[in-house]
């Protein structure tokens, strides 16, 4: 299972981004997809997941109301729209595969190379 993961950048506080994680290998259409984040001097946390048929979405509390996750089945892709982005956004944020119910509490089995959000005040 390949994970590639995509659009992170250098933004300013308040502007979006949209982050994108195409899925290859194996039947990963029939796992859930999630994103996570680590700060530096953090640990990683969870951010939000989509099952496998994008019918069921879990948000972590301090990203709720501003990001939105959705998943292109056909495309085997999970994408993060990111909004009014805040300096404590700022992370490295890792496209993570594994089965609903357990991919939220980090029982991950695959990772994605991360992708840099910097959010600047």
């Amino acid at each position: 299972v390949q994970l590639q993961a995509s659009g992170g950048g250098l933004v300013q506080a308040g502007d979006s981004l949209r982050l994108s994680c195409a899925a290859s290998g194996r039947t990963v259409s029939r796992y859930a997809l999630g994103w996570f984040r680590q700060a530096p001097g953090k640990e990683r946390e969870f951010v939000a997941a989509v099952s496998w048929s994008g019918g069921n979405i879990i948000y972590a509390d301090s990203v709720k109301g501003r990001f939105t996750i959705s998943r292109d089945v056909a495309k085997n892709t999970v994408y993060l729209q990111t909004a009014s982005l805040k300096p404590e956004d700022t992370a490295v944020y890792y496209c993570a595969l594994g089965n609903w119910g357990k991919i939220s509490r980090g029982w991950v089995d695959y990772w994605g190379k991360g992708t840099q959000v910097t959010v600047s005040s």
